[in-house]
């Protein structure tokens, strides 16, 4: 049998498609770009969730959050975490022959010592932390190692970059972007989105932003340049992607389309994947599993639960008859707080499901102090949740027209709603049978209870 291809998927935070190949004119991002214009690009991928531990978790078992049992963060005492019997891609591809490595960020099960999260996702070997740049250098001393064996790899790569990181650079009440290891980049301007006010504060900290996006970036290219030196760039399927949405008002934890899309670059010169073809269907992150797992010829096996994701392996080998997505979902349930929302997207429409009376959209600066203000913060009623949004995204690409009551679009509510409901239905959505508590409360529950228990006995 001829050998499979290695893999080396590489992802970073809080990204969503803020790249100069995906039209953000102020980005330094040369070597994505590099890799964009010699490979596949998805324009309009979306992520699951918009939020970093719930994105993750679809992307690396395809299944969706609510079915994985990642429905929020997977650190500390949010200790959100996969479902037992769920199965990682490390998993899978360990069982095949792979080698598997993971350098980096790990965030999409719960956040355990580094032998921990081996054993539990299938990894042969786990390191995590770093910034970028000691990232690409264990990568790069990874490669090196690696490319002297026959065995195929699975290299797992993930970047912190460009997330917020404190540093003594930040004005008091702010977590900025830049931390202490980089700087602020407007060599090329600064360009605000357009869910975002234009002021100064905006420019400053969107200054910030592309700071980090070019370091990450570099990151990117020096791990690209030794896959190249050492000869394993036609058999390796690379991948780059991130989790979600700009750590932005209106983007990440939001289900607005900021929030949700993600960039999507693949590049695999023996597979064809190659040429800058751009695809232009809307596809899902949760797809990307199936779609490695026809790439390699390899089944999903009965043991796990179902991959609820649908292979576009037909998309980026370019076959005519291949199609995307007619409609994309998206949910968010707990990140900072519990805000549960599901929402479903067609070339169209976008129709949003509220389940609390939170604020409008959550916010992800993690300051006191903000810098960057949604173009729609503080019009009375629009500051919280109404029970059900509906936008046209042909006339309304920002969103921020809800058209949920007019009587003329009736009908596209409710089949959106349906839509909606057989997918939450399909998946076993426990926000279907109410409320949903997370792992704090069952501690907390936990510990009420052990009083009582303690005086009786």
């Amino acid at each position: 049998m001829q050998r499979r291809p290695n893999i080396l998927l590489i992802h970073c935070h809080d990204l969503g498609r803020h790249l100069a190949c995906y039209g953000a004119k102020t980005v330094n991002s040369p070597r994505l770009d590099w890799l964009s214009a010699r490979g596949v690009t998805a324009e309009r991928m979306f992520a699951s969730a918009p939020q970093c531990s719930p994105s993750r978790a679809s992307l690396f078992t395809g299944r969706w959050p609510h079915s994985n049992g990642v429905m929020g963060l997977t650190h500390a005492d949010f200790a959100w975490d996969l479902h037992e019997g769920e199965r990682h891609l490390a998993s899978r591809l360990h069982e095949a022959g792979y080698h598997t490595e993971l350098i980096g960020v790990h965030h999409e099960s719960r956040v355990k010592d580094d032998a921990s999260i081996a054993q539990d996702l299938g990894f042969d070997s786990v390191r995590t932390g770093g910034a970028a740049p000691e990232v690409a250098e264990r990568t790069n001393s990874a490669l090196d190692r690696l490319a002297a064996h026959d065995q195929p790899f699975y290299l797992q790569v993930g970047f912190h970059e460009p997330h917020r990181i404190p540093g003594r650079q930040d004005p008091p009440g702010i977590q900025g972007f830049i931390g202490d290891h980089m700087e602020p980049d407007d060599s090329l301007g600064v360009e605000i989105p357009p869910y975002l006010r234009h002021d100064a504060s905006a420019r400053e900290e969107i200054a910030e932003l592309q700071g980090a996006i070019r370091c990450m970036d570099a990151g990117v290219g020096q791990i690209l340049d030794r896959l190249d030196a050492l000869g394993l760039t036609d058999d390796t399927l690379t991948l780059f992607t991130t989790d979600h949405g700009l750590a932005l008002p209106r983007a990440k934890c939001s289900l607005y389309d900021p929030g949700l899309e993600v960039a999507f670059i693949a590049h695999w010169p023996g597979g064809g994947w190659t040429g800058g073809r751009r695809l232009t269907d809307l596809l899902a992150n949760v797809d990307v599993v199936p779609t490695l797992l026809e790439a390699l010829d390899l089944t999903e096996g009965e043991a796990a639960p179902r991959i609820q994701g649908r292979s576009f392996l037909g998309l980026l080998d370019g076959r005519e008859d291949a199609e995307g997505r007619t409609e994309i979902f998206g949910e968010l349930t707990y990140h900072d707080y519990y805000d549960p929302r599901r929402c479903v997207r067609t070339e169209r429409y976008k129709l949003i499901a509220n389940f609390s009376s939170a604020p409008g959209f959550m916010d992800p600066s993690q300051s006191w102090q903000h810098r960057c203000t949604a173009v729609d913060a503080g019009l009375g009623h629009e500051d919280y949740h109404p029970s059900v949004e509906l936008y046209d995204l042909h006339a309304d690409p920002v969103e921020l027209d809800n058209l949920a009551e007019r009587p003329e679009l009736t009908p596209v509510r409710a089949e959106l709603l349906a839509q909606l409901t057989a997918w939450m239905q399909e998946g076993s959505d426990p926000l279907l049978h109410g409320a949903v508590a997370g792992p704090l409360h069952h501690r907390t529950m936990d510990a009420l209870r052990a009083p009582h228990t303690e005086a009786g006995s």
